[in-house]
């Protein structure tokens, strides 16, 4: 993927930023016993508390030797939240705190809240199929096939359609493959879920998920259109912030933003075809799981090395955002792919989960 060029992007981002356990049920209450109180950032501040490895007692002896990794692997920036608080907190490759990069498709998982979001309102219903928003003959299969595929189908890529033809979403590229439910494929398909949100809220899609999500959690970024791609591009802070609120079941101090029940049933298996997949959400622990581009079920946890509650939002070129419950960490990684190109998995998540796991045990 190719994306545009970085100086209006910078441009962007800088008005963005003026404007402005699993067992096979990965809870991610089930192992959040919170013995101290979830630190939160203030809003529209560069203020974030930050802790040492020191309290946490960690190796420290350990954290060279991952900084040095994450450099080797074109990383751009890594963050490590405990409770909240920054423990490490680095750039690479002449990337800052405000430099701006793109989320690619862990930014999924952002349509996954508002979708929480929009229907805590009682403007959606996700078991309701997608046509009852945009009309039908978004698709160019059958009417019978194409009035099967629900808002949850999209949620957990299970809508049916070919994921072979490319990612363009209009009709003619939109084909019947199998019913809905029936088939498990990673497709950009899921990008009709923000045509449904804008069309339920009557609202543009950016103003929407300005005014319920990023703005109530101080974040920055902005979408930009990028061929058949809607893309996130924001700060490393912002990722973390947005990393924070899952971590915290949704809530941003005293307000409960995404409805904690739905963000439990986000990050759970959200159907029998994938075990490793939520809505959008990326699930450790699972006794097997799928790739994208393929029909193949891999026997095994998604990233053996890994706490089994772990639970991801994962995006081309190694975008990373890692919940840990049980750890009560936020980890979060952008940069250039570690190794070579993939669409959300690859090699390097479990590298990099060893170096992490000799830091912190």
């Amino acid at each position: 993927m190719r994306y545009i060029n970085y100086l209006v992007l910078i441009w962007i981002m800088v008005v963005s930023h003026s404007c402005s356990s699993n067992n096979e049920n990965n809870d991610p209450n089930d192992n959040n016993p919170q013995t101290e109180e979830i630190y939160y950032p203030p809003i529209n501040s560069d203020i974030w508390e930050t802790k040492t490895i020191a309290d946490l007692n960690w190796n420290n002896s350990e954290l060279q030797p991952l900084l040095d990794y994450l450099d080797n692997k074109n990383t751009k920036s890594f963050m490590m939240l405990h409770d909240g608080k920054i423990v490490v907190e680095r750039y690479f490759n002449g990337h800052s705190n405000t430099s701006p990069w793109y989320w690619a498709s862990a930014g999924k998982t952002l349509t996954t809240a508002m979708a929480g979001i929009a229907e805590d309102e009682g403007i959606l219903d996700i078991n309701n199929k997608v046509a009852d928003y945009i009309g039908t003959g978004w698709t160019s299969a059958p009417l019978e096939k194409e009035n099967l595929i629900t808002c949850k189908h999209l949620l957990s890529m299970s809508s049916g359609l070919d994921d072979s033809i490319g990612d363009d979403t209009s009709p003619t590229n939109l084909q019947f493959v199998a019913d809905a439910g029936t088939r498990w494929a990673y497709h950009n398909v899921y990008v009709k879920l923000q045509d449904v949100i804008s069309a339920a809220s009557n609202q543009s899609w950016s103003n929407y998920f300005n005014t319920k999500l990023k703005n109530k959690i101080g974040m920055t970024g902005a979408w930009l259109q990028n061929n058949d791609f809607n893309v996130y591009w924001s700060t490393s802070r912002s990722m973390a912030r947005f990393g924070l609120l899952i971590y915290a079941n949704g809530k941003w101090q005293d307000e409960q933003i995404i409805p904690e029940a739905y963000l439990s049933e986000a990050t759970n298996t959200s159907q029998n075809l994938n075990k490793s997949y939520g809505y959008m959400w990326w699930l450790n622990g699972k006794s097997s799981f799928r790739s994208p581009q393929t029909q193949i079920e891999f026997t095994g946890e998604l990233i053996p090395n890994a706490p089994n509650d772990m639970y991801a939002a994962l995006g081309k070129n190694d975008q990373k955002i890692y919940i840990v419950p049980s750890k009560k960490l936020v980890v979060l990684r952008m940069g250039e792919a570690a190794d070579t190109e993939n669409f959300a998995l690859s090699n390097f998540d479990n590298e990099l989960w060893e170096k992490i796991n000799a830091l912190i045990n």
